[in-house]
This record gives structure tokens, C-alpha cells and sequence, in this order.
């Protein structure tokens, strides 16, 4: 399994943007897909992510602000990030989250980075 992701970039605070992460590979037993991010400093955390079943959750910090969706028949998954802020900055990881054996597994990509300064 293969997690391609881009989109990231530089922009100023208020400003937008959109990631895309396209999955190839061996794709069974898919429970979820969303992203993670990390800042310097921090640990890895849920941005926001999408289940099979079509729910979402998102951080409180992004709740309104960004939007998680997913194409099952491309096997893809987005984040559209508006008003962003100085604090959203980091590296945003595409996860793919399957099932093997009744046991969770996580799949990660290779990570795009967010700016948004002024």
C-alpha cells in the first residue's frame, strides 16, 4: 500500500488550501482514511478523518474550518482547509487505517507541509 499526498504550501493566515491523498496498493478491510499532522515540537495528531461508513471527526481546533471528504472509487481522500491560522502549520500525513486479522493497522504517507504565516 502506497499513500501519495500534495497540496501543501506557504500561505498567509486566512488563506486556504486543499490536500489530496491517493491510495494504491492492496486495499481491503479499510476502516478509515484522514490526516494527521505534526508541528515542531509535538506529537503526531488527528486532523481530521473519514470512516467507511462515511462519518467524520475532526480536532475541536478545526471543527468549521476544515473539511475532510473521500472518493471510494479513486480510492482518495482531501482535506479543504480554509481560514487557516498560524497555529495549523505542520506536516500533514495522509493514514490509511485497515483491518488485518480484526486488528487495526495504520499505513502513512510521506508527509506535506503547511505553512501560513504572514
Amino acid at each position: 500500500v502506497q499513500l501519495q499526498a500534495s497540496g501543501g504550501g506557504s500561505v498567509q493566515p486566512g488563506g486556504s488550501l486543499r490536500l489530496s491523498c491517493a491510495a494504491s496498493g492492496r486495499l481491503i478491510s479499510i476502516k478509515s482514511m484522514g490526516w494527521y499532522r505534526q508541528a515542531p515540537g509535538n506529537q503526531r495528531e488527528l486532523v481530521a478523518g473519514v470512516s467507511s461508513d462515511g462519518s467524520t471527526e475532526y480536532t475541536d481546533s478545526v471543527k468549521g474550518r476544515f473539511t475532510v471528504s473521500r472518493d471510494n472509487a479513486k480510492n482518495m481522500v482531501y482535506l479543504q482547509m480554509d481560514s487557516l491560522k498560524p497555529e495549523d502549520a505542520g506536516v500533514y500525513f495522509c493514514n490509511l487505517r485497515v483491518a488485518i486479522f480484526g486488528q487495526p493497522y495504520n499505513y502513512w504517507g510521506r508527509g506535506t507541509l503547511v505553512t501560513v504565516s504572514s
